[in-house]
């Protein structure tokens, strides 16, 4: 599908920010935006990068009232030369389709999907910031916009994309953070759609994260649903643990996001001859190698912080430091290398960076 363009006005476009080191996370957004439109019969139309503008919606869409709502998390990186990187993009466009497919939603082209983005983040490329750290965060969303009242999937759906330019995510950047777990809420169950980016697992995460924010903690950290007692993420990020010599993280199996930094972290982990284990991890293990001194490290994944270093776990209202508090040195060595792959400072042996300017 060809894809239209329809800028806005030089003179009516938005001042970007001046000082870098004041981004914040998800405040500000670009002039811009990718849609594209599904209707059943018809399929996907009318790709566009159009000027940057509220959503027109019937108070019946269906998204508003069934949850049919699901996104992606992804960046674009400015190298020193100027270059211009999406880093394993192929992985959000595949794990989006499979919250589409879980959610009784339309499938999007990979291709469509890339090229769309592409052109979007090409017109926007002034807005990717230069400094360390900054990036131009990117968020595609397809949403139900059929305007009906009855549970069934909807026959028509909106996609479309948003990028702005973002700073740490945490206020602590990369210092370690403080975590609370939670045994009274749960993020997902078997069978559900835990592995899914969808609306409705982050609207479920709300209570217990302020809970967790109100006792002075970063994030939470999430048990299993039926024993209550293995970790399986924190916050909107997944979990590792380094116990002894071993890089220990939850297994997928339904109820954890598949996170494409967490696959990174595996396979960069591996490469370097690191010993990984996707298994169980209960907290009485947690706890046990925090006492004897063998938890060595811990940090959380995601595409938004990287790599989050963990410096304190609160479990049953007493706290237990990890690594005296202090970031692991296998925590800095992995967020370094991830990190330089996605700006191009170093080889890129997985082959996880596209270039695209």
């Amino acid at each position: 599908m060809e894809i239209s363009i329809v800028q806005v006005d030089p003179e009516k476009r938005k001042a970007k920010p001046k000082d870098e080191s004041k981004l914040g996370f998800g405040r500000v957004f670009t002039d811009h935006m990718f849609t594209m439109t599904y209707h059943a019969g018809q399929g996907w139309r009318d790709p566009a990068v159009r000027p940057y503008g509220d959503l027109h919606l019937d108070p019946a869409a269906m998204c508003l009232h069934y949850g049919q709502l699901i996104f992606e998390g992804m960046k674009a990186y400015r190298g020193k030369n100027g270059e211009i990187y999406l880093f394993r993009p192929e992985e959000n466009i595949r794990r989006m389709n499979e919250s589409a497919k879980r959610l009784c939603m339309p499938a999007l082209d990979p291709e469509v999907f890339l090229e769309g983005l592409k052109q979007l983040v090409m017109l926007e490329k002034d807005w990717i910031p230069k400094s360390s750290g900054a990036s131009l965060y990117i968020r595609p969303t397809m949403i139900a916009t059929e305007a009906a009242l009855g549970v069934h999937p909807a026959d028509s759906y909106l996609f479309y994309i948003i990028v702005g330019p973002v700073g740490a995510y945490y206020p602590e950047g990369f210092s370690p953070t403080k975590i609370y777990v939670v045994e009274e809420y749960i993020r997902s169950a078997p069978g559900g759609i835990g592995y899914c980016k969808a609306a409705g697992n982050y609207a479920a995460s709300l209570m217990a994260s302020a809970m967790a924010i109100e006792k002075g903690y970063t994030q939470v950290l999430w048990l299993d649903a039926v024993n209550r007692k293995y970790v399986e993420e924190v916050g909107t990020s997944n979990i590792f643990f380094v116990i002894d010599d071993e890089l220990i993280t939850p297994p997928l199996g339904g109820t954890i996001l598949p996170g494409v930094t967490r696959d990174s972290v595996l396979r960069i982990a591996r490469a370097w001859g690191v010993k990984v284990s996707e298994r169980p991890l209960s907290m009485e293990e947690i706890l046990a190698a925090c006492q004897d001194g063998s938890l060595r490290e811990s940090f959380a994944s995601g595409t938004a912080a990287i790599v989050s270093p963990i410096g304190q776990i609160c479990y049953r209202n007493r706290e237990y430091a990890i690594n005296e508090g202090r970031t692991g040195k296998l925590t800095e060595r992995l967020y370094e290398e991830i990190l330089r792959i996605q700006y191009g400072e170093k080889e890129d042996p997985f082959g996880w960076r596209l270039r695209i300017a």
